[in-house]
C-alpha cells in the first residue's frame, strides 16, 4: 500500500512538471522567427490561402487562447495534427518513438559491461598504472564532442571500411542492431567515463568502511566481501546518476540521430523545429519529459528494492 501511495504521489507531482514543460515549449516555439504556414505552402501562395490555413489550425487566435486550446485538447488525448506531415502527432510519435527507445536501450546494454569492469579494475588498483590510464581515458572521453565523434566513426567505419551502415534503422532485429551500433557507440563513449568515475568513487568509499575491514578480519576473503557487500552497496549512487544519464541519452538522441539519419524522435524534432511544426515539437517534448519522469520513478523503486534503508 505504501508503494502504491508513493507511485500515485509521484505521478501527481508529474502533472505540474508536464504543464511547465508544455508552457515553456509553447512560448519558445511561438517566439521562434518564421511563419510555419509560409514554410508549408511556399512563397507563391495567395494571402487568402494562407489566411484559410492559419484559421484551420487556429494559428490566427491570440497566443494565450491557443495555449489553453492546446491544453484542452491535450486533456482528451489530442496532441494535435502535424502541419508538415498532415497526420496526427500521436501517429508520428508512435512511429518514431520505438526507434529512439531501441537506441537508448541499445546504448545502455553496451554501456553497463565496460562501466562495471573498468570501475572495479580501477578501484582495486587505486593510483596504479591501470587506474591512471582509466582516469585519463575518462577525461578524454568527456572532452570529445558527441557530434564530432559520430562524424569520425561514420567516416572511418561506415564510409572508409564499410563495416556498418551510416543511416537508417533496418528492417529486422539484426538490421536494427547493425544500423544502430555506431550511434549507440558514439553515445556510449561519452556516457561510460561519467559512470566509471561515480562507481569507482563509491567502491573506494565502501572498501574502506568498517564492515568491510571487519569482515576480512574475521576470515572472510577480500573477494567475497567485495562481491557480497562492497559492490551492492556501491550501486545506489551510480544507479541514481544513471537515471539522469537516461534523460541525457534522450536529449543526445537529437544529435546522434541527426548525424546518422536515424528515423527516431530526435531527428523528428530537428526536422519539425526547422519546419516550425509546433504541434510535433510540443508533443515530442512532452513524451521526452514523461519518459524521464517514469525512468526516475523506476529508479527510486529499484533503489528501495535493492537497499531496505531507502524509504519511499
Amino acid at each position: 500500500m505504501k508503494t502504491f501511495r508513493f507511485i500515485a504521489l509521484r505521478l501527481a507531482q508529474a502533472i505540474p512538471v508536464l504543464l511547465g514543460v508544455s508552457l515553456i515549449t509553447f512560448v519558445l516555439m511561438a517566439a521562434t522567427p518564421g511563419d510555419p504556414i509560409r514554410l508549408l505552402v511556399g512563397d507563391r501562395a495567395s494571402p487568402e490561402t494562407i489566411a484559410m490555413i492559419r484559421d484551420r489550425y487556429g494559428l490566427d487566435d491570440p497566443i494565450l487562447f491557443q495555449y489553453f486550446t492546446y491544453l484542452k485538447n491535450l486533456m482528451v488525448g489530442d496532441i494535435g495534427v502535424s502541419l508538415r506531415y498532415r497526420v496526427p502527432v500521436s501517429q508520428l510519435i508512435a512511429q518514431h518513438y520505438p526507434v529512439t527507445l531501441f537506441l537508448v536501450l541499445y546504448t545502455i546494454v553496451l554501456t553497463l559491461p565496460p562501466v562495471i569492469v573498468l570501475a572495479v579494475w580501477s578501484a582495486k588498483r587505486q593510483n596504479g598504472m591501470a587506474d591512471q590510464i582509466i582516469r585519463m581515458m575518462g577525461v578524454l572521453g568527456l572532452a570529445v564532442p558527441v557530434f564530432w565523434l559520430a562524424l569520425i566513426l561514420t567516416r572511418l567505419f561506415g564510409v572508409k571500411l564499410g563495416w556498418f551502415p551510416v543511416s537508417g534503422f533496418g528492417d529486422t532485429m539484426p538490421g536494427h542492431l547493425l544500423h544502430l551500433f555506431l550511434p549507440a557507440l558514439s553515445t556510449m563513449i561519452w556516457v561510460v567515463p561519467i559512470l566509471v568515475r561515480t562507481l569507482r568513487s563509491a567502491l573506494l568509499i565502501e572498501m574502506n568502511r568498517d564492515y568491510a575491514l571487519t569482515g576480512m578480519s574475521k576470515g572472510l576473503g577480500a573477494r567475497q566481501v567485495f562481491r557480497t557487500h562492497v559492490f551492492p552497496n556501491s550501486i545506489l549512487p551510480t544507479l541514481n546518476l544513471f537515471a539522469v544519464i537516461v534523460a541525457y541519452l534522450l536529449g543526445g538522441s537529437v544529435i546522434v540521430e541527426t548525424v546518422y539519419a536515424v528515423p527516431g524522435m530526435g531527428k523528428l524534432m530537428i526536422d519539425s523545429i526547422l519546419a516550425r511544426d509546433y504541434f510535433v515539437v510540443q508533443g515530442a517534448t512532452l513524451v521526452f519529459a514523461l519518459t524521464t519522469l517514469l525512468v526516475m520513478l523506476a529508479v527510486d523503486l529499484l533503489s528501495a528494492l535493492i537497499d531496505p534503508r531507502v524509504t519511499l
